[in-house]
This record gives C-alpha cells, sequence and structure tokens, in this order.
C-alpha cells in the first residue's frame, strides 16, 4: 500500500520560512518523479513543484520562482519544500504527489495546511 505523508505545515508571518517533508512508503522511491501542488478552497490545485529524479534540476511554479525549493532523498523516501520569504497568498493546503514509476501510477497525499498571516 502506497503512502505518501505530509508534515511541517504551519501558521507564519509574511516573510517568513517554513520547510514541508513528504516521506513516501509502498513504492520504489527512485523510479518516481515527486511534486508539490497546493490546494486553495475553491480554486484549481497549483503546480508549485516538481524533481523528476535526483539528479534532474526541478521545475517550479512561476508564483514561486526563486523563493521555493524542492529537494529529495531517495534513500530516504523523502521529499522537502523549502519555502522562504512566504507571503499570504502561499496559503494553502499543500500536497505530495509521486507519479511515474515502471507501469505509470499516480498517487498523492493528504496535505499539509500552511497560512501565512501577520
Amino acid at each position: 500500500q502506497v503512502q505518501l505523508v505530509e508534515s511541517g505545515g504551519d501558521s507564519a508571518q509574511p516573510g517568513g520560512s517554513l520547510t514541508l517533508t513528504c516521506v513516501a512508503s509502498g513504492l520504489t522511491f527512485s523510479q518516481f518523479s515527486m511534486s508539490w501542488y497546493r490546494q486553495i478552497p475553491g480554486k484549481e490545485r497549483e503546480f508549485v513543484a516538481s524533481m523528476t529524479t535526483a539528479v534532474d534540476r526541478p521545475t517550479y511554479g512561476e508564483s514561486v520562482k526563486g523563493r521555493f525549493t524542492i529537494s529529495r532523498n531517495d534513500a530516504m523516501s523523502t521529499v522537502w519544500l523549502q519555502m522562504n520569504d512566504l507571503k499570504a497568498e502561499d496559503t494553502a493546503l499543500y500536497q505530495c504527489r509521486a507519479w511515474g514509476g515502471r507501469v505509470w501510477e499516480d498517487y498523492w497525499g493528504q496535505g499539509t495546511q500552511v497560512t501565512v498571516s501577520s
């Protein structure tokens, strides 16, 4: 059974930083691309960041470029999202996604809430 468990969501002030963690189990982590998305109620899910493999260059959504950094450790089956210079518009439920694999599969975590306010 595949599980993606996110943690690290919290309340933060504008300009602050948070680090989100997603730990995967039940899959061969190195074979999957790992991504972060965010969801605001009433809006479409937004792409945040993605890392195909541990050595590939990450990709980022326009709204987070230069502020957020995605990283992964295949031995730990973990992906992180370092979020700096947080803004109120970063408030959302952040979800981890594992996709790809030998037989294309797609898994999502339940999410972790980030709230940015003064």
